[in-house]
């Protein structure tokens, strides 16, 4: 059975769970709740498995905070013995407007801590991510105070459609390909 690994970036403790830098926890939560799975405590992480017809999703939550994400992504990789081609790292993105998805299968890191740490560890840029947006509706300066901010009461209204949609895009990843993913996807 062809195995994957779905990587939610995030920040662990109370005080980020519905922060915007959270969104990749979100939707691998979004993902273990909708097949009734729930996340247990492993190495480097929280871990669940999911089924998608005859793909087997193995959904992961980084416990080494954000900036050392590549640390469980490598050590899950290797264990689990999946390629870079069958990871998919869901991040959030606040060059894309809310709730807006953009695949790709590989590129820089954009600045993003969590990325630039699993390139760095995988030693390579060639990794399917997807990217949530979350807008840069913020001012000069408070950049960090907006990506560790909370969801704003609008945005929480259309969350649960946006995590729908990841869903779909994840689960049409491993069962159509990262090419016909996109094209599904991207810009919705």
């Amino acid at each position: 059975m062809n195995k994957y690994l779905i990587v939610g970036l995030g920040n662990i403790g109370a005080e980020y769970v519905n922060t915007r830098h959270n969104i990749g926890f979100k939707a691998v939560d979004y993902l273990a709740n909708e097949a009734n799975q729930s996340f247990q405590t492993a190495k480097l992480g929280d871990i669940a498995e999911i089924r998608v017809k005859n793909k087997i999703l193995l959904l992961l939550k980084p416990n080494t905070y954000m900036n050392l994400s590549g640390k469980a992504v490598k050590y899950w990789m290797e264990k689990e013995n999946i390629t870079p081609d069958r990871i998919l790292v869901i991040t959030d993105d606040l060059n894309l407007p809310f709730g807006t998805i953009r695949m790709k299968g590989k590129g820089s890191d954009g600045g993003h801590n969590g990325l630039k740490n699993i390139q760095a560890l995988l030693e390579t840029t060639q990794y399917p991510r997807l990217r949530f947006g979350i807008s840069d509706d913020f001012a000069k300066g408070k950049q960090v105070d907006y990506v560790l901010g909370d969801w704003s009461s609008e945005e929480i209204n259309q969350l649960k459609e946006r995590l729908q949609l990841t869903a779909e895009a994840v689960k049409e990843f491993a069962l159509a390909g990262l090419n016909n993913a996109m094209n599904k996807y991207n810009g919705k």
